[in-house]
């Protein structure tokens, strides 16, 4: 065990998302036990237990900061194009995936019936959904709720899909985020006055 440091509680609660963030993502969330993370980061159990009452909330905990930084990666400027935002949030997201696989696999289908967890991709999900809503160039409420219809069941479609390519990764990162951005064109088109992509391939 490395030597014990002393931390405050929020710097050590930093530490112990860290060392969490390398073991979910090395390897299946059922293999990963509470006492490798106290051991690797160099804390008793009883410490690691303080702060994180079991594995779950450990998990919990760690992907909310994910979600987070996710989300502040998605910039969603409407002072730029659509499709430079949209390509810039998915890239984040999909390299996220990539290097993440267990912990990406963990949340969305290990935890699948877990209700903290699911409330955490929810949250940034319906994050994502306002913040498009915010660039799109939307004439009235009605529009409005079409338009956050289709972003909703988009976001859906975007999740299942990456989940699909982690297991499978049948196409590259690029074909798969052009795959994502063309399916939300091709849905909001009809919806909107303007094109909001009138250089993206129809």
């Amino acid at each position: 065990m490395p030597p014990r440091r002393r931390l405050s509680p929020a710097d050590r609660r930093t530490q112990l998302l860290g060392v969490a963030a390398r073991l979910f993502a090395a390897q299946p969330y059922d293999l990963v036990r509470m006492e490798d993370v106290a051991e690797q980061a160099g804390v008793s159990r009883a410490l690691l237990y303080q702060h994180f009452p079991n594995k779950r909330d450990l998990f919990a905990a760690l992907y909310r900061e994910v979600s987070e930084q996710l989300l502040a990666k998605t910039r969603l400027d409407p002072a730029d194009t659509l499709v430079e935002q949209l390509v810039e949030g998915l890239d984040a997201h999909i390299e996220y995936f990539a290097e993440n696989r267990n912990t990406v696999l963990a949340a969305n289908r290990v935890l699948a019936g877990d209700l903290l967890v699911q409330t955490i991709i929810a949250d940034e999900l319906d994050a994502l959904r306002e913040g498009l809503l915010g660039v799109l160039p939307l004439t009235d409420a009605r529009a409005r709720e079409a338009v956050s219809g289709v972003l909703k069941s988009w976001l859906v479609f975007v999740q299942v899909l990456c989940l699909d390519w982690l297991t499978h990764e049948t196409c590259t990162r690029t074909e798969l985020r052009d795959v994502c951005v063309g399916a939300v064109l091709g849905a909001l088109r009809p919806l909107l006055d303007e094109d909001p992509a009138p250089d993206w391939p129809r």
